[in-house]
């Protein structure tokens, strides 16, 4: 971990920055080499660099232009293409979720909503990580990875970084509704988007003041977990419409799909509340003495 690229204030914040992407999206073709691995876990790892990878291509957007933009658009498709295997297998954590908690549902209900969640997971599975796919994505990251070596960031300062951070934090506390519990499922998962962004670019800077940094990180994981929670049971409702495989189990899956939904809302809210509780400008005059502490 010690040797993992990292923004120092010893070292061009430029070239930290270039180092960094190219580690993650080394990870990235890591996960689509590895032929032992599960397709599952494959998919998971691969995804995880990609949001990575875009959260810093958001970072740098004002520095990379249109290419940067580029970049970004071509990693969310590859991501998109992988989300038919993502998705069952998020249904099938809701289930869980329900069953654990709020849901009264008969275990051979729960037995037979499962088998067919597992039945959509493995078809999405076979057509997932095909050797051909497998090899466009290698090529769409090896292609991102040349394009990193035009990037020019000789100038760039922490300063600018830290306006960057602050401005995704500033439009993720804008965006943030006024009851979560009312807001409409498709704003939490906007917002969901938002936090995610947030939570790996401060992953950048965590290294830099290891105890603040953890702390900061972990609580936006924790805020990325409650709505990704909130997302995938709005994932499993989309399996109970008409047609699709949950159909004939609606009318039982909906109240309690709802009821956890709001719980996981208002405490998604009661996160958000303490992580965003800092005005924008006091959050960045924070990491700029951070950083030029570290620089003494």
């Amino acid at each position: 971990m010690a040797d993992k690229p990292a923004l120092r204030p010893d070292a061009a914040v430029g070239e930290a920055l270039k180092a960094i992407a190219r580690d993650t999206l080394s990870q990235a073709r890591r996960a689509l080499e590895d032929q032992q691995k599960p397709s599952t876990v494959a998919v998971h790892d691969y995804r995880k660099a990609m949001k990575r990878w875009r959260s810093l291509l958001r970072l740098l957007q004002r520095y990379l232009g249109e290419d940067g933009r580029h970049l970004r658009i071509v990693a969310r498709d590859f991501a998109r293409e992988l989300s038919g295997a993502r998705d069952a297998q998020a249904a099938i954590g809701a289930l869980d979720d329900l069953v654990a908690t709020e849901a009264e549902l008969p275990p051979r209900t729960v037995a037979s909503i499962r088998r067919r969640l597992d039945e959509a997971r493995v078809s999405a599975e076979s057509a997932m990580l095909r050797q051909a796919v497998r090899a466009r994505l290698i090529i769409g990251v090896e292609n991102a990875a040349a394009a990193i070596e035009g990037w020019a960031l000789d100038q760039l300062t922490f300063a600018e970084i830290a306006r960057e951070l602050t401005r995704t934090y500033r439009r993720l506390r804008e965006e943030a509704p006024e009851d979560w519990r009312a807001a409409e499922p498709e704003v939490l998962h906007a917002l969901r988007s938002r936090v995610v962004v947030h939570r790996y670019q401060m992953e950048l800077i965590a290294p830099l003041w290891p105890k603040f940094g953890r702390a900061w990180v972990a609580e936006a994981q924790r805020l990325r977990e409650r709505l990704g929670a909130y997302q995938d049971l709005s994932v499993l409702q989309g399996f109970t419409v008409p047609h699709a495989p949950l159909a004939p189990w609606r009318s039982r899956l909906l109240p309690p799909i709802r009821a956890r939904r709001a719980t996981h809302a208002e405490v998604a809210q009661r996160i958000a509340g303490g992580l965003l509780a800092e005005k924008p400008k006091a959050f960045r005059r924070r990491i700029e003495a951070l950083w030029q502490q570290g620089r003494r």
